[in-house]
Parts: C-alpha cells; sequence; structure tokens
C-alpha cells in the first residue's frame, strides 16, 4: 500500500471516532458502512453494528474520564480502513469525498498527525486542511 493511502485510512479512522461522539455520527457511520457495502456487502452490517458499539464504547469512557479509549479505538478503525483500502483500493476516492464532506463537521480541537519522508530530490507537501500552489 502507498504511503499516502496509509495516511488516507489514519486520517480517516481518527475523523470516525471523532465524530462518533457528535450530532453527525449517523452520517459518519453510514458513509463508513456504505464503503463496506460496495466492496465486501456480506460485512456490511456488522461493520455498521460495530460502528454503534463502537460509539457506545466512546461514550461511556467519555462519560468516566478515560482519555485513551479515544485513540486506542481510532487506531482500530485505522486498520480496519487500511486494510478495506488494501484489499479494495477502487473505494479510495469515495472514502476521500466523505472526509471532505464531513470535514466542516470535524471539532476544531481534533488533530491529526502526519508524517512523511523524502529523498532524493523528492518534495513532500502536507496540509491539515487547503493547499493552495502558485505560479513563481
Amino acid at each position: 500500500m502507498d504511503p499516502e493511502t496509509a495516511v488516507l485510512a489514519g486520517t480517516a479512522g481518527t475523523t470516525l471516532v471523532t465524530l462518533l461522539t457528535t450530532e453527525v455520527w449517523q452520517r459518519a457511520r453510514d458513509g463508513i458502512a456504505s464503503l463496506w457495502r460496495r466492496a465486501e456487502p456480506g460485512r456490511a452490517e456488522a461493520i455498521s453494528a460495530e460502528l454503534d458499539v463502537t460509539r457506545g464504547d466512546l461514550l461511556a469512557a467519555q462519560a468516566g474520564g478515560d482519555l485513551e479509549s479515544r485513540s486506542e479505538l481510532g487506531t482500530e478503525w485505522q486498520g480496519r480502513i487500511r486494510r478495506l483500502l488494501a484489499a479494495h483500493p477502487e473505494e479510495t476516492e469515495a472514502l476521500r469525498a466523505l472526509l471532505n464532506e464531513l470535514a466542516p463537521y470535524t471539532p476544531a480541537d481534533s488533530s491529526v498527525t502526519q508524517h512523511a519522508t523524502a529523498s532524493g530530490h523528492a518534495r513532500v507537501y502536507q496540509a491539515g486542511r487547503d493547499q493552495n500552489f502558485g505560479h513563481r
């Protein structure tokens, strides 16, 4: 899997878990389940149910002051999404579109960590949101 797709999966897992405790949690859940519905239809209902369980776990952790669960569950969903994209790369653009749709609802206090490595004459361009390039 190329590094860009791995980063996309990481962003998706973090965004998903963050949004599961907001007013748009159903849209986030349905959007992720739709990826599975197209790629692996037999698993779509189970994924949707697992997202409901994840939401319940997050709400309980939040109520109990557990600060680690969000990160752990985010990592879990990052792995699931990464494996889905590895097996079904045709879903990459649909995931990007979903993340763009959900971006306005992501709380400002959420963060994404980006890592990049460049060698030789390569360049790395990273942005947390919009990135514009002008002519010099």
